[in-house]
C-alpha cells in the first residue's frame, strides 16, 4: 500500500488577450447576492478632448488658446479597466493570500534594510 498522499496539479491557461494592468486604487461593495465586487482603477489626470492653438504669422502652431473641457485642470480620471466578483468565502481566501504576500515582501524589505545598514550593501 502506498503512503503517498493524493495530489492535484493545477495547470495555468492564459486567455490570449491576457495583459496585466497597473492599478492604484479600487472601488466596490457587495452585490444583492452577497458577492464582493471590486473594480480596479488607474487614477490619473485626464487628457483633453481638444486643444486649440493660434497660428503664428509664419504659419506655425502658436500658444494654446482653449482646452476642452474647460474644467480639465480641476478634474481627475479613475479609469476602470477590470473588475472582479467573488464569493465571501473566496474573498476571505484572497485576503489571506494577499496578507501572506505582503508579509513576504515586508520580510524582503527588512532583510534589504539590515544588509544596507551593515555597510555591505551598495555598489562594488
Amino acid at each position: 500500500m502506498s503512503s503517498k498522499k493524493p495530489e492535484l496539479t493545477f495547470k495555468y491557461i492564459f486567455n490570449y488577450g491576457y495583459n496585466p494592468s497597473y492599478v492604484n486604487g479600487a472601488q466596490g461593495g457587495f452585490s444583492p447576492r452577497g458577492e464582493m465586487i471590486i473594480n480596479f482603477y488607474l487614477e490619473r489626470q485626464p487628457l483633453p478632448e481638444s486643444i486649440t492653438h493660434e497660428i503664428t504669422p509664419e504659419g506655425a502652431i502658436g500658444r494654446e488658446t482653449e482646452v476642452e473641457p474647460k474644467n480639465l485642470a480641476s478634474s481627475m480620471v479613475r479609469f476602470i479597466d477590470t473588475g472582479v466578483v467573488m464569493s465571501y468565502e473566496n474573498a476571505r481566501v484572497f485576503h489571506s493570500w494577499l496578507g501572506d504576500k505582503l508579509h513576504e515582501i515586508e520580510e524582503i524589505h527588512k532583510a534589504q534594510a539590515a544588509f544596507e545598514k551593515t555597510g555591505q550593501g551598495g555598489l562594488a
